[in-house]
């Protein structure tokens, strides 16, 4: 059983090595890559050693159990507990995206539905923000377009984790799974006669990857700069800073123009071309796999409709994974934990599912 535990152990030791070589310090791209890598395989060793030394202890305690009692009750808890690490240790080492330990760049862009789509899209917006708060993270609005009604047309923020948070908990990780169409049904504040209205708005979740870890060549970008428009403060509409990038080979546009200067709107452009183009690549691989192996809950594709928010029944839907609860007020005041942890628990089983198909 975990025939790849020798081999990860190997790895492990290299990179142990590697982080403490006085080289690393001069290659940041190579210290992040070999750091995260790091952090990953900490969890998996310190499983590995546990099973060890329980499985080496209940030979022994099965052994003696015949000559003494008190090692027959010893030998019980032990099955107890070397059974839950076996089960730990199993999700551990299922497939996983290399990515779940990067920040995440989200984007919320509002649909169908005019204003009221725009307004849903504020809610997501709080949605996110505040669970953000609930998990440590740090949230940072990259780009965004609002409404005279206060709604968002579209918006892109970062959100980025503590140095010391463990990988499963770092945004991607947790956050990839709330990509696609969020469709909400309810009064809205426009409306006069109380009738139930259905609109959408649409999430994209992508990884906040380094500058070094994905190679975007100067003569494949178009730059253009112009003026910036809606609200903004002294400077930020009379002087050309809003930057708009178009990545030619694969048609990708970005545009930027909520920073003050120029350089720092490319910045920020740049940051967000680098997760499109991650998150494409990823689309594509998954597009390109078989039914079979292409997940039932992740997507990067907004045009799948994923959730359904209603207000009249205090009701949020997941239809990936028939995920239902009658507590909309609190999910949209940022416990977002029970579906998370659902989908999440839905994703291992079905890498599970495929690796065993493998074996």
């Amino acid at each position: 059983m975990f025939e790849s535990a020798s081999t990860l152990r190997e790895e492990f030791a290299q990179l142990e090595s590697e982080l403490a070589s006085p080289e690393i310090l001069s290659d940041q791209a190579r210290s992040r890559k070999v750091g995260r890598r790091y952090s990953l395989l900490m969890p998996i060793m310190a499983a590995l050693d546990e099973y060890d030394s329980l499985t080496s202890d209940l030979s022994a305690a099965e052994e003696l159990a015949g000559e003494d009692e008190s090692f027959a009750a010893e030998a019980i808890t032990l099955r107890e507990r070397l059974a839950a690490t076996t089960e730990k240790l199993t999700a551990l080492l299922a497939p996983r995206d290399p990515n779940d330990a990067c920040d995440a760049i989200v984007e919320i862009k509002s649909g169908e539905g005019g204003e009221e789509s725009a307004l849903f899209a504020g809610d997501l917006l709080n949605m996110y923000q505040r669970y953000a708060e609930t998990r440590g993270w740090k949230s940072e609005v990259l780009d965004s377009e609002g409404t005279d009604l206060g709604g968002i047309k579209s918006i892109t923020l970062a959100f980025r984790a503590a140095n010391n948070t463990a990988p499963e908990n770092a945004p991607y990780g947790v956050l990839k799974f709330e990509g696609g169409v969020h469709r909400v049904q309810r009064v809205p504040v426009t409306e006069s006669q109380g009738r139930i209205h259905t609109s959408a708005a649409g999430v994209l979740v992508m990884p906040d990857v380094e500058a070094d870890e994905i190679e975007i060549k100067d003569d494949d970008l178009r730059i253009d700069v112009y003026r910036s428009t809606g609200k903004g403060g002294q400077g930020v509409n009379t002087t050309d800073s809003a930057v708009r990038i178009t990545h030619i080979p694969s048609g990708i546009v970005v545009t930027c123009q909520d920073q003050r200067s120029q350089l720092q709107n490319r910045e920020q452009a740049m940051r967000i071309l680098r997760a499109r183009m991650v998150a494409q690549a990823e689309e594509d691989a998954a597009n390109q796999a078989s039914a079979a192996r292409k997940s039932q809950v992740r997507t990067v594709d907004r045009s799948e409709r994923i959730r359904t928010y209603n207000y009249p029944e205090n009701r949020i839907a997941d239809h990936r994974i028939g995920f239902k609860a009658y507590n909309l007020d609190a999910v949209l005041a940022g416990d977002m934990s029970a579906v998370i942890e659902a989908l999440q628990a839905a994703d291992l089983a079905e890498r599970l599912e495929s690796a065993g198909d493998r074996v």
